[in-house]
């Protein structure tokens, strides 16, 4: 208990707590699951009943993986910032009536997606003041950044020009100009917090300050960077404290207004390192230079405070080396924490993207089979993104869809204008996604989600391209017998290497994905495009169950048709095979006629025969000369379905959350956001 005690000890006064009890609540911390978001939230936490920590995925981050006593797994609230839907159904179930906006993205080296730079910093913020709005709300806070001055770093006044110098920056200030809007033309009750350098319990570990301390307690110190590199350190209590005034003070007199939260005090990496040597009697003098300087680094970054005091009535209370043996004797105490604490990586998101034709019964099962799915794939670092393609489908496929995704905001509905096969579904449906792999999917739930996380795991051991294997599957013995022969004769006809048993069920990471969808041809063959892009290529091997709802709609002649259609796709081979016949006819017809001459003289017919033999060869040649320009036919079929250049498929409709996109324009402008997504985190 002692221990737990000290992990969330924190440094407010006699004041603060006070003004703890006066917030109005219930309260809401978005993005607590991050740094200064847990510490605040810990903190108001262990005085108040009434406090939520809201973030895209609580139960998987490390700051909460062991909860202290005073939490309870249901102040725990998933929310997913950037989506509406999933804002606005937290903000009607809590009806919060004070909330803290802690969430960012940017902030850190690793963070280099652009597009969810400026969709989590602006786009998640717009959405949260819309949803606060229909609710009421008396106090959002929401964490700016010292980054917004960018180049104009040197102790600026709030009223100072804001030059920023990153994307992250950039979005920052557009963030704080909408809270300004919303807090002085609407008078919704928000402040920014502009933060410097936060510092203590609970930071990343990869961050300046942990690995200070924990070189520092191993008689060491980390790699630094230039010895003028500056900043301006600000305890975490010192700040979180700062948010506590904001709420009962600014957003009720001011807002919309931006405070610096700073010391004022300029300090070097120089000073730091003289700190460390006092505080953890480090005997030698650090080496300078061994660790790169990033590109925001300046040597003159500090704030200047003075209308945080004029206005919040508040300053900075912890000193540097006092921050620094706090923050030492906090990683004392959470070194059990700490090793369960996983290596900083980014999280991953996996598109799902299902083919729909009359599988109304089936979707909703198969939705709940694949977050059943994801469960186990959280922990480290996964989530879904799920897109349903309707097929024009004459059942009410669209409807049970547009279910789910006011359910879910992590659920897409697709509706075609009519039925255009499930490829053009597949090719819809990754236009639209936007994770780092994606899996298709048939509708009938013959492809079980249970497989995902094998697919997953052999993407992590390196495959580019996962496919599912069907080594059984529930099926009429001739229709067994069928599928085999098919996948042999394909792997034998095409013209590269092709899976055998293998459908379109399978995981492609978004390297491969982006080459598919390069490709500018209509008849469109999926299972052997996938093969044709080539990368590394590895088999999962699974028995495919019978429709669980319904019956097929491929009979045996459909099925033919489709094999037909991927041999002419990927091969040429038949064309070859047709020259050879003829070839070959051409030497057999040569040497019956030299046969046929020398036995005229040497046994003289005495009577006229040979009729049969003329008719079954002019019936064997007729049929043969008719396969083989079926066979031409269907390549100049091909060649004029890619001339003609038409449209692979047409949108109808998009469901997204509540919306139902129906305008061309707004579905395009859809589409363009996801591929400006995929560009922005994958450049």
């Amino acid at each position: 208990m002692a221990q737990e005690s000290l992990l969330y000890r924190d440094e407010w006064s006699q004041q603060i707590e006070a003004d703890v009890s006066r917030l109005p609540g219930p309260i809401l911390v978005v993005g607590a699951s991050g740094f200064l978001g847990a510490r605040l939230f810990f903190s108001l936490a262990g005085r108040r009943k009434d406090v939520y920590a809201a973030s895209r995925d609580p139960y998987v981050r490390w700051r909460f993986a062991s909860l202290p006593d005073f939490v309870s797994p249901a102040q725990l609230v998933q929310l997913d910032l950037t989506a509406a839907q999933s804002v606005r159904q937290v903000c009607e179930r809590l009806k919060p009536r004070t909330v803290f906006n802690l969430s960012a993205y940017g902030a850190y080296e690793r963070q280099q997606q652009v597009g969810r730079i400026h969709e989590v910093n602006y786009t998640g913020v717009l959405n949260l003041v819309l949803g606060l709005q229909e609710v009421g709300c008396e106090a959002l806070v929401h964490a700016g950044s010292s980054s917004e001055y960018g180049l104009n770093c040197a102790s600026p006044a709030e009223s100072a020009e804001l030059v920023p110098n990153s994307d992250y920056a950039a979005a920052k200030v557009a963030a704080s100009y909408l809270l300004k809007y919303y807090g002085r033309i609407h008078s919704f009750p928000c402040a920014v917090l502009r933060l410097y350098s936060v510092y203590g319990p609970f930071e990343e570990r990869d961050r300046l300050i942990p690995r200070l301390v924990g070189a520092g307690l191993q008689g060491g110190y980390p790699p630094l960077a230039h010895p003028a590199t500056s900043r301006d350190f600000v305890y975490v209590d010192d700040a979180t404290a700062a948010f506590v005034r904001a709420a009962l003070t600014i957003c009720k007199t001011d807002p919309g207004l931006s405070v610096n939260i700073a010391t004022g005090r300029r300090t070097t990496l120089e000073d730091v390192a003289r700190a460390a040597k006092q505080v953890f009697g480090l005997p030698s003098d650090p080496v300078f230079g061994a660790h790169h300087n990033r590109k925001w680094d300046l040597s003159n970054w500090y704030g200047n405070p003075a209308l945080a005091e004029q206005k919040l009535g508040w300053k900075a209370e912890v000193s540097f080396e006092r921050g620094l043996r706090l923050t030492a004797d906090w990683e004392r105490a959470a070194e059990p924490l700490l090793k369960a604490a996983p290596a900083q990586v980014e999280a991953r998101t996996v598109s799902m993207i299902i083919a729909c034709y009359r599988d109304h019964q089936a979707i909703p099962i198969m939705y709940e089979r694949i977050v059943k799915a994801f469960e186990p794939l959280r922990p480290r670092g996964y989530s879904y993104e799920i897109i349903f393609v309707n097929d024009c489908s004459p059942a009410n496929d669209e409807e049970v869809i547009a279910g789910l995704c006011r359910k879910d905001p992590n659920v897409v509905g697709i509706s075609h204008s009519r039925n255009f096969g499930s490829q053009s579904a597949f090719l819809s449906g990754l236009e639209a996604s936007t994770g780092d792999a994606v899996v298709f999917m048939d509708g009938d739930l013959q492809d079980p989600p249970e497989l995902i996380p094998e697919l997953i795991d052999a993407w992590e051991k390196g495959a580019d391209i996962v496919y599912g294997q069907r080594v059984k599957r529930d099926a009429p013995l001739h229709m067994q017998v069928a599928y085999k022969l098919f996948y042999r004769v394909f792997s034998a006809l095409a013209s590269v290497p092709i899976p055998r048993d293998a459908g379109d069920f399978g995981l492609i990471n978004r390297r491969a994905a982006q080459h598919l969808l390069q490709f500018s041809e209509r008849d469109i063959f999926l299972r052997g495009l996938r093969a044709w892009v080539g990368f590394k290529q590895i088999g999962v091997p699974y028995a495919r169950p019978e429709r669980l709802f319904g019956r097929t709609t491929n009979s045996l002649l459909k099925n033919i048709w489709w094999a037909k259609k991927g041999i002419f796709s990927f091969s040429t081979k038949p064309l070859s095979y047709i020259q050879a016949l003829g070839v070959t006819m051409f030497f057999l017809t040569l040497a019956s006629s030299v046969f046929y001459f020398v036995n005229y003289f040497v046994h003289p017919p005495k009577d006229a025969t040979g009729i049969t033999t003329v008719v079954l060869l002019t019936l064997g040649l007729g049929g043969v000369q008719l396969i083989s320009l079926s066979v031409l036919g269907d390549y100049i079929g091909r060649v004029l379905e890619e001339v003609k250049s038409r449209p692979r498929f047409i949108r109808a409709r998009v469901l997204r959350g509540a919306k139902v996109l129906e305008q061309e324009a707004d579905i395009a402008q859809f589409i363009d956001q996801a591929k400006g997504y995929v560009r922005g985190k994958h450049r």
